[in-house]
């Protein structure tokens, strides 16, 4: 963990300072941390914003996409030592900078399954069954009466079964659009080179071993793989057109997936017939910025495929309870989902180096001991410990 190595003397600060970094509600995060941790927020979108105390003492930061963390922006961090990611995505991170300062970045891979699985397949049925269209000709109030105005209104609307849905990457959001499409009579088909065979065989799908097949036999093609250095701009000019001609495209993964100069060309001469897409290459999206605003064929939402009440209360549930386990546990040992462990080469000196200088690991005082407030699982606590809420903006 070069860069950053731990202070010999023990603890400087009584409670580590946490802080959210692109956001102002801790309402979520501060029972499951009040006990162990003083939280901030900072209500940012670049660290030219962030309060220097929070610069200088933070040891975790949560963040949702809305800002990015370079190697630079890191460096600015004096004590940082975690980053919890509110989201899957981990590309407004530099996760290789992070590792080599000797700070954990993890992630939430496990909530908003079933509304980005939902999601997307409202985009599918919209582009098949062209709702969306049809529902803004009558908000605009055009009337269609007779056969021949229906007719017109609702072509290019499909039958989906028997057509072929596409899936890039089958993980688990990949996999509950799978077992969603099956049931509206997709045929389903899937190409991930990271997963071991047979996984089609329990699913009931079949697989493809090329990008290039997948394209060249789906009638809809959905995307739903993380972004990286090597398949940024996966749907290009060039794997556009060995998609079937008049075929539909569906993106609520990460805009960077897509080269949207390339899909307006695509949807403007009908090589793709329509397309929606929830993620966008520049975002906060405007569409009268976007190379696809003179495309009528095109449905965009802000980056919303994954947000349902109940999933954003699970989402920063287990973001702070990861926060939790950074505190009181070690380093990376303890964390559910870190994705950058390969920098803690011998993990348990290096965690013990940093939470046992750095911060402590959370002692229990003597006395009786009971489990944590609930939502809280991660770690036990005594009652007589103070349950202050340490709320600042910075």
């Amino acid at each position: 963990m070069a860069g950053r190595g731990p202070l010999p003397n023990g603890p400087v600060h009584p409670r580590p300072l946490i802080a959210l970094l692109d956001g102002r509600d801790c309402s979520i995060e501060m029972p499951i941390l009040k006990d162990v941790a003083t939280v901030a927020f900072c209500d940012a979108q670049s660290t030219q914003e962030i309060h220097e105390k929070v610069l200088n003492e933070a040891y975790g930061a949560l963040l949702y996409h809305h800002i990015t963390l370079s190697r630079e922006d890191l460096k600015k961090f004096k004590a940082l030592r975690v980053i919890v990611r509110l989201g899957t995505g981990i590309d407004n991170v530099d996760v290789k900078a992070a590792g080599e300062l000797g700070i954990a970045v993890c992630n939430v891979p496990g909530y908003g399954v079933e509304e980005v699985a939902d999601s997307t397949m409202c985009h599918v049925l919209n582009l098949y069954r062209r709702t969306y269209w049809l529902a803004n000709m009558v908000r605009e109030g055009k009337k269609i009466t007779g056969p021949e105005a229906l007719r017109e209104a609702a072509s290019g609307s499909a039958r989906i079964r028997g057509d072929t849905l596409g899936i890039i990457g089958l993980g688990r959001v990949g996999t509950a659009v799978a077992l969603r499409a099956k049931v509206f009579g997709f045929n389903v088909v899937f190409y991930d080179p990271y997963l071991q065979d047979g996984v089609e065989k329990s699913l009931g799908i079949t697989r493809v071993y090329t990008l290039q097949d997948l394209l060249f036999q789906s009638d809809c093609v959905t995307i739903h793989c993380n972004l990286n250095e090597h398949n940024h701009h996966l749907i290009n000019d060039y794997t556009m057109k060995q998609m079937r001609p008049g075929a539909f495209l569906v993106n609520t993964s990460r805009g960077g997936l897509v080269d949207e100069q390339a899909l307006a060309a695509a949807l403007k001469d009908g090589r793709i017939r329509a397309a929606a897409l929830d993620v966008h290459e520049s975002e906060p999206f405007s569409f009268a910025a976007s190379p696809l605003k003179d495309c009528p064929n095109v449905i965009c939402t802000p980056h919303s495929a994954f947000y349902s009440d109940q999933s954003i209360t699970e989402l920063r549930e287990m973001a702070a309870g990861e926060i939790r386990r950074a505190v009181v546990g070690r380093i990376p040992d303890n964390l559910r989902n870190c994705v950058n462990k390969e920098y803690f080469s011998n993990s348990t000196s290096a965690a013990e180096a940093v939470n046992g200088s750095r911060f402590p690991r959370y002692q229990l005082p003597p006395g009786p001991q009971h489990m944590a407030t609930p939502g809280s699982v991660h770690s036990s606590t005594d009652s007589s410990h103070p349950s202050v809420a340490h709320s600042a903006h910075y």
